[in-house]
């Protein structure tokens, strides 16, 4: 039975997101399902635009091709803007079926006053929203 067959992965390119791709490969493997990797560029000036993007190309391009690799139909895609505006938007025009990233951890103070992105989805989403703590 195909539970999952697009699933949207929000990753932020740092370390936790290895977490969250480990567990969507062998996810989208049991479900036959694509897996669309996006990164959303949060920056106040071109330079630090740039050199996020170019940051976020590298880890998104080694993410998709070891997912490739074992099997897995997967997509690249670079937006830029508010992160939790633009994950929305992708979700509501792209059709997916579940939401995947991981978490730093923070504690829930540290969410209060720093705000997350999880927590925001989560309030938002009408599809399921898969979230697990990356390694700190």
């Amino acid at each position: 039975m195909q539970v999952y067959r697009k699933i949207l992965v929000t990753m932020d390119c740092t370390a936790v997101d290895a977490v969250i791709v480990a567990h969507v490969t062998s996810l989208a493997r049991q479900n036959q399902a694509e897996v669309h990797l996006l990164h959303v560029v949060h920056a106040h000036t071109l330079d630090q635009e740039r050199t996020l993007r170019e940051q976020a190309e590298r880890a998104l391009d080694i993410h998709c091709t070891a997912m490739r690799q074992q099997g897995v139909t997967a997509h690249v895609m670079l937006r830029r803007g508010d992160p939790e505006r633009e994950i929305l938007q992708e979700v509501e025009e792209g059709g997916y079926d579940l939401v995947a990233m991981a978490t730093h951890g923070h504690t829930f103070l540290a969410d209060a006053l720093l705000g997350s992105v999880s927590r925001g989805l989560k309030h938002h989403l009408r599809i399921p929203l898969l979230l697990l703590r990356g390694e700190r």
